[in-house]
C-alpha cells in the first residue's frame, strides 16, 4: 500500500513538474508604457535582440518598405530579425511619439548611417496584453 501512495504521489509530481514547463511564459511587456515598446523595437531591428519579439509584435502585424514595395506580415518579419540576430547597426537613433491617444500611439523612429537615414513610423495598439506594434513603414529620405 505504502509503494502504491508514494508511486501515485510521483506521478502527480511529475505531471504538476510537465505543466509548469508546458505554461506559456508571462509577457515582460504587458505592463509597460509605449516607449518602452519603441525602445524594444529599436533594440530588435538596431542591435540584434530578439528575445522580445514574442511579445512585441501583434498578430495582425504589417511591415511595409516604402522604397521597393516590400510588405510582410508578422512571421516573415521575425524571420527576418531573428537571421540578425546580434547584429549590431552603426547607427544613430532616436525617436519620438508623434501622437497618442487612448488605445493607438504613433511614432517615428530615425536611424542616421553614414551615407543614408531610415526613418520608421511606428503604429502602437493597446490589447489586453498590453502594447502591440501593428504596423511599421519605413521610408528613405534623401539628405
Amino acid at each position: 500500500m505504502k509503494k502504491i501512495v508514494t508511486s501515485i504521489a510521483a506521478a502527480l509530481i511529475m505531471i504538476t513538474s510537465l505543466n509548469a514547463f508546458a505554461a506559456e511564459k508571462a509577457n515582460p511587456l504587458k505592463n509597460v508604457e509605449s516607449a518602452k515598446i519603441i525602445t524594444t523595437y529599436l533594440e530588435a531591428t538596431t542591435l540584434g535582440s530578439v528575445d522580445m519579439n514574442k511579445f512585441l509584435f501583434s498578430e495582425d502585424f504589417e511591415y511595409r518598405n516604402t522604397a521597393n514595395g516590400d510588405t510582410f506580415g508578422k512571421k516573415e518579419y521575425t524571420k527576418f530579425l531573428k537571421a540578425h540576430k546580434g547584429i549590431t547597426f552603426d547607427c544613430e537613433t532616436a525617436y519620438e511619439i508623434l501622437d497618442q491617444s487612448g488605445q493607438a500611439c504613433v511614432a517615428k523612429a530615425t536611424m542616421k548611417f553614414a551615407n543614408f537615414t531610415r526613418v520608421d513610423y511606428i503604429t502602437l495598439d493597446q490589447t489586453e496584453d498590453g502594447w502591440k506594434v501593428s504596423k511599421v513603414v519605413t521610408s528613405y529620405p534623401e539628405k
